[in-house]
């Protein structure tokens, strides 16, 4: 299937690693130009931006200014048609709700929040002045279903939602269409890496990452019985961004592998 994003100028949060990597990744195959934002340039990452066709730019996304920065960069290429909001980071609270401090909810919130509203504000003229586009955020699961390990992530998450729903409403008579894609866990350092959700869960448990891994799947009942991939995130993401989606909009798309088992 033609996605129709050949020459699209789009711009990437967090895309050093994981889901923003692989929606980066997939956005060059189909010839979009990308502008990506993140701390630091990955290997993987600084390939992309050797075939000319990808511009990564580094930045603290977190703070007020980082992702006007970010955007700008994108109006030098000419404009702005897609922005994918993938930017976040999770801390497990192992500790509970009264151990999490105003210092490590605002850090959250920075980054999970007001790093993709800020990147909206941004982008929002750049769109105007293409006639329309669309803006895609990356929330989770814990948008709705609060766990309190990750009580402020899921916060952050839930915050987006209501953004993105509320954003297209306003920005739809523009032609801009703003959705969300929610993945349930997936195989990114997040989860896997070192100081991932896995190892967390290891060192409380006194066992290895990987049986915490295979407990946690079990224990979470996937349907598919694994986690999800970030180039099956990605995929969901370039649809939604392209005009193969052309008529929706205001929406979330579950992508979970059966995690979720209600309605």
């Amino acid at each position: 299937m033609d996605l129709h994003l050949t020459d699209k100028i789009a711009v990437v949060t967090g895309a050093s690693s994981g889901i923003g990597l692989a929606v980066a990744r997939a956005l060059v195959t189909e010839g979009a130009r990308v502008v990506t934002g993140s701390r630091s340039v990955s290997p993987e990452l600084q390939e992309l931006a050797d075939t000319g066709r990808l511009v990564a730019a580094r930045v603290d996304l977190s703070t007020p200014d980082g992702p006007a920065d970010l955007v700008a960069r994108a109006a030098e290429l000419g404009g702005l048609d897609i922005l994918v909001n993938n930017v976040g980071a999770v801390t497990p609270r192992g500790d509970g709700f009264l151990a999490v401090s105003d210092k490590e909810w605002k850090s959250t919130l920075e980054l999970g929040f007001f790093a993709p509203l800020r990147a909206i504000r941004a982008a929002v003229p750049l769109l105007r002045e293409r006639g329309g586009g669309t803006i895609v955020t990356v929330g989770s699961v814990n948008a709705f279903l609060p766990d309190p390990f990750v009580i402020d992530y899921s916060t952050a998450k839930a915050a987006v939602w209501n953004l993105s729903k509320s954003l297209s409403k306003e920005l739809g008579p523009d032609g801009i269409r703003v959705n969300t894609v929610s993945p349930g866990p997936v195989a990114t350092p997040l989860w896997l890496g070192e100081h991932g959700i896995a190892a967390t869960l290891a060192a409380a448990s006194n066992t290895d990452v990987e049986t915490a891994t295979r407990e946690a799947i079990a224990a979470q009942g996937f349907s598919t019985g694994r986690f999800t991939e970030p180039g099956e995130v990605a995929d969901l993401v370039l649809l939604l961004a392209s005009d193969r989606a052309g008529n929706v909009t205001g929406s979330d798309f579950l992508i979970d592998g059966g995690l979720v088992k209600t309605l």
